[in-house]
């Protein structure tokens, strides 16, 4: 209410200053780091949710449930790393990646039974959906199906391609597994195709907008 005061007499151009100052700051917010929600909507079909037979990759955030033995394991929930595994209690790193949900099971139990626990240990892996964040400067920004095999101009076309505002040769490849953004040249992809990256799930791809 106090603001609303200020347009008359005198005010108003502390008002008008005021407005001015808010368009400043806000634009200078969206140049920040680009941040990728979780909500966003679900968009593209370019690969299918994984089925109980596909493998693991670099990226899954997998879920290692223990029964049979009360309470002296709990619940396990990791991102698998760039080098493909992920950390448990007491037996280190397991390798994940290019496991099947099963063959990962197995393995987990037997690096726990018999050494640490008895032949009641029943391990369940659990995985959420695999997606990839695709956002800024694309004509449906949102979270792309990650089933299979893709890259950051595959990521990019699920979304509906570039808008006409993109800045193609400054693409922002954030990876799920941490490090620094890699900056993709997508003009360059085109007339050298092998130096589109591969993406994986929980990865997250930022389309700039062009610099007039």
């Amino acid at each position: 209410m106090k603001l609303l005061r200020t347009f008359s007499g005198r005010g108003l151009p502390v008002a008008c200053m005021a407005m001015a100052a808010s368009l400043v700051f806000t634009g200078c917010r969206s140049a920040d780091a680009p941040t990728f929600s979780s909500d966003a909507p679900l968009v593209g079909q370019s690969g299918q949710s994984p089925s109980p037979g596909d493998v693991f990759d670099i990226g899954d955030q997998v879920t290692i449930i223990f029964s049979g033995i009360g309470d002296l394991l709990q619940p396990h929930e990791e991102q698998i790393k760039g080098d493909g595994t992920i950390t448990l209690q007491l037996i280190g790193p397991v390798k994940a990646a290019g496991k099947s949900a099963g063959d990962l099971q197995k393995e987990i139990h037997d690096r726990y039974v018999p050494k640490y626990y008895n032949s009641n240990l029943n391990v369940t892996v659990q995985s959420k959906e695999r997606v990839v964040y695709v956002g800024g400067q694309v004509k449906i920004p949102g979270r792309v199906v990650h089933g299979g095999k893709m890259t950051v101009t595959k990521a990019i076309q699920a979304c509906g391609d570039f808008t006409d505002f993109a800045n193609k040769k400054k693409v922002m490849l954030y990876r799920a597994a941490g490090g620094k953004p890699i900056t993709v040249n997508c003009v360059e992809i085109l007339k050298v195709p092998s130096k589109d990256l591969p993406v994986y799930p929980g990865d997250k791809i930022h389309v700039p907008q062009r610099t007039w």
